[in-house]
């Protein structure tokens, strides 16, 4: 999520710009998921029985998808309940339109609206939006954090014992007895450990110094994207999923990055 130069491409917005067209469409969409707390119901799943969509979920991403297509006309989009669309656009929307649709499913009170910014493959912006505190985090490459506009930064923890984690789970069961495995493992040596329900706000948190680390596998670009700049802009240590980490997400207080990825980052080969 380094480099580039904020702005200039021609006939693509800065940044800056990207920055706060992802803050208005996620603004308007926390709106839409607002109004449909406490009513929701389930009317599909995707991964598993365990992982559903709302219709709220599908409400959310309409609105979205249009109010960024008419801020960036012929732009892509990666989305939770739309799919990919127009994958050769220079700007690409990655977006979430309710990350937490199980806490929203139980009328739990964490869940948010996830948009990130993507020119030629590289995340350049997003927003995230805490729907019921009404907390707007965003970032673009080069301008720092902010939450509600007020800059942010990242927690200065330095020692595991004093750390506070959050982590989330898996709808694979294989998956989810493997991460049981690594929290085992990892909670009598830190503060203390939660699971909030919602990636994009678990990443917001850790940039806001809330939280210290946060590590998760098996999760989709959309539930990382927007939080991952985030966090980086914030002075987080920030490692993405790939083929070398078994798709980890971690991000943490620089100080723990080390300690911390040392003992998240190796799988039991009979449990990948």
């Amino acid at each position: 999520m380094s480099g580039g130069v904020e702005g200039g491409r021609a006939g693509i917005p800065s940044y800056r710009e990207l920055e706060v067209i992802a803050i208005n469409a996620a603004q308007q969409a926390a709106n839409v998921v607002r109004a449909g707390y406490g009513t929701a119901r389930s009317i599909a799943t995707k991964s598993s029985a365990t992982d559903v969509v709302t219709q709220t979920d599908i409400d959310a991403e309409v609105l979205t998808r249009s109010l960024l297509t008419e801020a960036t006309p012929g732009c892509g989009f990666v989305g939770e309940e739309g799919g990919i669309t127009n994958p050769g656009a220079r700007v690409q929307w990655v977006i979430d339109p309710l990350d937490g649709t199980v806490n929203f499913l139980y009328a739990l009170p964490i869940f948010s609206v996830s948009i990130a910014a993507a020119v030629d493959g590289e995340f350049v912006a997003g927003a995230v939006v805490d729907v019921l505190r009404n907390e707007t985090f965003s970032a673009h490459v080069g301008g720092g954090a902010r939450c509600d506009g007020e800059p942010i930064t990242t927690s200065t923890c330095h020692e595991l014992a004093q750390a506070l984690l959050v982590t989330g789970f898996s709808y694979t069961p294989r998956l989810r007895a493997l991460q049981g495995e690594i929290v085992r493992d990892l909670l009598p040596v830190v503060r203390d450990i939660r699971c909030f329900g919602s990636a994009a706000l678990h990443l917001c948190w850790l940039a806001a110094g809330r939280l210290d680390a946060y590590f998760e596998r098996d999760i989709k670009v959309w539930d990382w994207a927007a939080g991952a700049v985030i966090a980086s802009e914030a002075g987080a240590a920030v490692e993405l999923p790939c083929p070398e980490n078994d798709g980890l997400v971690l991000t943490s207080a620089p100080a723990l990055f080390s300690e911390i990825r040392s003992r998240t980052r190796s799988l039991p080969p009979n449990l990948l």
